[in-house]
């Protein structure tokens, strides 16, 4: 609920894949969805960077993670971020989610799973994750 003159602040956004152009569809399609797209990273280790840069101010409402790139996987990076903060919010985003794959996401806390082929139902996929205000 937003009180009367006070502006709602959009879910902040860090969008982690290996594939720039994958990064920017995600981007545009978050954007448009109301959701402010802070920061990217391109692999497993510039996302912890990144992550840890957005901590404070402002941890990301949610992050999109890729599975398959170079350093880390999505999955190794995600038991990082959620040791730090267990309430992250975290949508592994994949071409290659087979059963394992998100037996092992759902153990450590991944909120969601989604194929990259569902990316223009990201942000309704992201928004009925979030808490509501």
């Amino acid at each position: 609920m937003t009180i009367p003159g006070q502006a709602e602040t959009a879910p902040i956004v860090l969008v982690v894949d290996d594939e720039p152009e994958m990064r920017l569809l995600v981007g545009v399609f978050l954007k448009r969805g109301g959701f402010d797209v802070v920061g990217e990273a391109e692999d497993g280790p510039q996302a912890l960077v990144r992550f840890n840069e957005l901590d404070p101010p402002q941890v990301p409402s949610v992050v999109p993670l890729d599975n398959r790139m170079p350093g880390l996987t999505g999955l190794e990076v995600a038991e990082q971020m959620l040791a730090q903060h267990p309430s992250q919010v975290i949508v592994l985003f994949s071409a290659h989610l087979d059963d394992a794959v998100k037996a092992k996401a759902r153990a450590i806390g991944i909120a969601a799973c989604a194929s990259k082929m569902q990316v223009s139902r990201l942000p309704e996929i992201v928004r009925g994750l979030l808490p509501q205000e």
